[in-house]
């Protein structure tokens, strides 16, 4: 059957670093984007690009909790489904760590089931941190890891392989076209000052003259 709407491309996490510059692309590139976030950890500041721009829409709302009825009515047009729903660096994931779990667990459900019934090609961005504490330098695809399933990262570590292991049920149970892809240290323009991360924190600390921390590991 012939849509009579464009077609409509669901961001989730569409406010964050990376969600934001999607955006951005998927509506330079011709495509209705509706963006889903809770506002929780990504900046407002990262919608003033987006916002005004024509096919774009933005909902506030937290894919941990029942979708909002303004994503579900849409469902009819939405042809992907792109998962960036979680905060990503350790001192914003640890803050709320039953909130990090849920968010990739029940959160990739609810975008799973969305994606199912709408037809949709779904993809969800993973992490590094599904390898823990590797054991094997550089890691390749088919490594499985080395993950501390109770230390103070698991909510994140754990909770992406749990979302991981979902979307894979989906494509095995033919009941969605799925994509994971493995998101390593990203940096750039829309990431918070005080991200956390490596890269962050040293460039942070050599605009503002501190002293720059060396980060040594054992490999």
């Amino acid at each position: 059957m012939a849509r009579s709407e464009p077609d409509l491309i669901l961001v989730a996490g569409g406010a964050g670093f990376i969600g934001s510059h999607l955006c951005d692309r998927l509506l330079s590139e011709g495509h209705a984007v509706l963006c889903l976030d809770n506002l929780q950890t990504s900046r407002p500041s990262n919608l003033r690009m987006l916002e005004g721009r024509p096919g774009f829409t933005f909902v506030r709302g937290d894919i941990s909790q029942p979708l909002p009825e303004e994503v579900t009515s849409e469902s009819h047009r939405i042809t992907r489904v792109y998962n960036l729903a979680c905060a990503a660096s350790p001192p914003q994931y640890q803050a709320d760590p039953e909130h990090t779990m849920l968010t990739n667990v029940v959160g990739t459900s609810h975008l799973l089931r969305l994606a199912e019934a709408a037809g949709a090609r779904f993809l969800l961005t993973s992490t590094s941190e599904v390898y823990g504490d590797p054991e094997v330098h550089p890691q390749v695809e088919g490594y499985r890891g080395w993950v501390n399933c109770t230390g103070p990262r698991a909510c994140y570590d754990e909770g992406k392989r749990a979302a991981e292991a979902m979307t894979f049920d989906y494509r095995r149970m033919n009941r969605a076209t799925v994509r994971v892809a493995r998101i390593f240290t990203t940096y750039g323009p829309n990431m918070h000052p005080d991200d956390g991360r490596v890269v962050s924190n040293l460039i942070c600390q050599a605009l503002s003259g501190r002293p720059i921390t060396l980060y040594v590991f054992d490999i």
